[in-house]
């Protein structure tokens, strides 16, 4: 999706967007398509980017994603949600670290382990 079409989209596609991202990630990493899941994440920093650039910082329309079935959405949600709902994020983390159920538990745990060592900081 362009950058002008993200602009245009109300908070409610955007997020329909960023799940539907959250989905081709998964996809893409069960069948180890590396440069689809790359894509897929981009387009998802930029709608992430889209929201936070909205009026209020609209990255709390995401919040509802973390009871999303689908794991990859969950952790997506819970890291590009860090700096606005830092608290229900590092413990949705932490559950996904603790679950084992990787690769998203590998990638839950590197996150929390980043931020504990203040090498990631949430913007």
């Amino acid at each position: 999706m362009k950058s002008a079409d993200l602009m245009r989209s109300t908070v409610s596609e955007l997020v329909a967007r960023f799940t539907a991202l959250g989905l081709e990630q998964y996809q893409a990493r069960l069948r180890n398509e590396q440069k689809r899941l790359n894509r897929a994440m981009l387009e998802m920093f930029d709608v992430a980017a889209e929201l936070k650039s909205r009026a209020g910082d609209q990255r709390s329309a995401l919040l509802p994603l973390y009871d999303h079935p689908n794991l990859q959405v969950r952790l997506m949600a819970a890291k590009l949600t860090l700096a606005v709902a830092p608290v229900a994020a590092q413990e949705l983390l932490k559950t996904i670290a603790d679950s084992k159920d990787y690769p998203q538990a590998g990638d839950a745990g590197m996150s929390l382990w980043a931020l504990g060592k203040g090498i990631s900081r949430p913007t």
